[in-house]
């Protein structure tokens, strides 16, 4: 009865008081990032259980974001929840709960030993080394995670209404009966209800492949799939080779390139290239360098020719460096080739973490348009008039105590040409524990300059976990104002939502979300999304 009374409060924007508990927000760090599980440390996992869901910080609002599959005494083995990428030194944070009174006696959960990191095959080992044993009772040990998802969207207007359907399903299988042979793939269906279905733009496969391991250092995958090591490049049709020596790995990548317009399998579009990257064998100052060249194809000519090159570290205590650019030497213009260097893309990033309270980071983003000289034959006139898009963001939080922290975050974007400049300036505030309701409520600002508009948004959020373990629910508002330079036209809206998370078994969960917009023109918008997702 309690636990129903907390969700109807809920829905109405009240929660129920907790007088014998205090809800703590506990932050740990990524230690450890493998294919298959990610790596949470913590001072203490005394509070925090197995089966509890942890949170990644999102401009002041915490995001489910990893599932707690066992724990030892300050670490803790987690499955993803979402495609959300991490490495090593993200922050994550653990919603715990300590009693201030205990009524009874209730048996502790027996901390059990941190197990040890199974062996992963060669193709998908992560960018750190292995910090625990890799001892195994066999060569080759199945490991299987899977996730079918059955999701809709439904939109609602003055002027339409609509509702699509989208379903996915997500397959991982290492090593199958403890083979040589490992699969994976990520295919989705979508399409909208009373429309006729395409198959070739309702169905996407962003990756279906088949991976042989000759040994623990070298294998073979065939299909679709994205390398890591040159994930900028997308998926690649055909086959990647990987070979380890200690430290280094050397791999190969010969085959196409999905369709442009529909992601098909297009052998039109031939690729191939090589790489060579390196691992740094201490844990505890992580490093991974990736240098590649790749040449691109289109009806047997030349396309793209360039160079790939990305590094991830840790260059001291708490500062972590990440960085990539790209080097193209193919040019093709009026059927005169040349072979020059030119920067394509360029992106640098550093965060440090100078104590426990207080972060910085800092990014810089050089990028220009990527020419294809015959995928883009006819705009090649436009293309080569490619400007460097530059960009500088700063990023600063500080956690003053347990219960408060705050941020702000900076962008300026501009053009060779002073053509569309932006300046973005956010901030918010976040309390993990509202006194009373045991609830976490972050209130944020956003504000925004363009060229041709002005905007302010102020929002707040409020969550709070309904029944622990099983029910998260949130609501929140947002004041929005748009100006537009060009016409003097001015929108006002108002936007407020609510959703419900509930995780039915320890396998399947369902989300129920709903987003109500109005503005002075009395032209109203909301939409509604439901999805369930079954994990394996």
């Amino acid at each position: 009865m309690k636990n129903i009374l907390q969700i109807s409060f809920f829905l109405l924007f009240a929660f129920s008081l907790h007088g014998q508990i205090d809800v703590v927000l506990e932050t740990g760090t990524v230690s450890f990032v493998s294919s298959r599980n990610v790596y949470v440390k913590f001072n203490s996992t005394e509070n925090i259980n197995v089966g509890d869901t942890l949170f990644i910080n999102n401009n002041g609002n915490l995001l489910p974001a990893l599932l707690i599959d066992n724990k030892s005494s300050s670490s803790t083995v987690c499955s993803r929840l979402g495609e959300q990428d991490f490495k090593a030194g993200d922050e994550i944070s653990a919603r715990t709960i300590i009693k201030k009174e205990v009524p009874k006696v209730i048996e502790e959960e027996k901390d059990e030993p941190f197990p040890k990191v199974e062996e992963i095959p060669i193709g998908d080992r992560p960018v750190a080394p292995q910090p625990e044993s890799e001892e195994e009772e066999v060569l080759f040990k199945e490991k299987i995670k899977g996730r079918i998802s059955a999701a809709s969207y439904s939109n609602f207007s003055d002027y339409k209404t609509s509702h699509r359907m989208r379903y996915a399903f997500s397959f991982r299988g290492y090593n199958l009966k403890n083979s040589r042979f490992s699969t994976e793939n990520y295919i989705t269906f979508r399409h909208t209800l009373n429309d006729s279905v395409n198959i070739s733009d309702a169905l996407r496969i962003y990756s279906l492949s088949v991976k042989y391991d000759f040994d623990k250092s070298s294998s073979l995958t065939f299909g679709r799939k994205i390398n890591q090591k040159i994930s900028s490049m997308g998926a690649i049709d055909g086959l990647q080779y990987e070979k380890g020596f200690g430290n280094f790995r050397l791999g190969a990548i010969a085959g196409s390139r999905p369709n442009f317009q529909d992601y098909s399998f297009d052998p039109s579009l031939l690729q191939f290239g090589a790489y060579a990257s390196h691992v740094s064998s201490d844990p505890g100052n992580y490093a991974i360098t990736t240098l590649g060249v790749v040449q691109q194809m289109n009806k047997g000519n030349t396309d793209r020719r360039f160079m790939y090159f990305q590094h991830s570290s840790q260059l001291a205590k708490n500062l972590n460096l990440f960085g990539s650019f790209e080097v193209d030497f193919f040019e093709n213009i009026n059927n005169e080739i040349n072979s020059s260097a030119r920067l394509t893309n360029l992106y640098v990033s550093l965060r440090y973490r100078i104590n426990k309270k207080w972060r910085v980071s800092a990014s810089y983003d050089n990028r220009k348009n990527i020419i294809y000289y015959e995928s883009y034959k006819d705009f090649i006139d436009r293309l080569i008039e490619d400007e460097t898009r530059q960009g500088f963001r700063f990023g600063i939080s500080h956690r003053p105590t347990r219960m408060i922290s705050w941020g702000l975050n900076s962008s300026v974007r501009f053009q060779k040409s002073k053509a569309n400049p932006s300046r973005n300036l956010n901030g918010y505030i976040t309390i993990s524990k509202v006194p009373f309701i045991n609830a976490r409520a972050t209130i944020r600002a956003n504000f925004l300059q363009t060229d041709f508009l002005d905007s302010q948004i102020f929002g707040a959020r409020l969550s709070k976990e309904l029944i622990r373990g099983k029910l998260n629910g949130e609501i929140y508002y947002r004041w929005v104002d748009y100006k537009y330079k060009i016409g003097d036209r001015v929108v006002h809206q108002n936007i407020g939502g609510a959703s419900l998370n509930l995780r039915i078994q320890k396998n399947l969960s369902l989300y129920l979300y709903y987003e109500g917009v109005f503005d002075q023109s009395n032209q109203n918008y909301s939409r509604f999304n439901a999805k369930l997702i079954k994990r394996f």
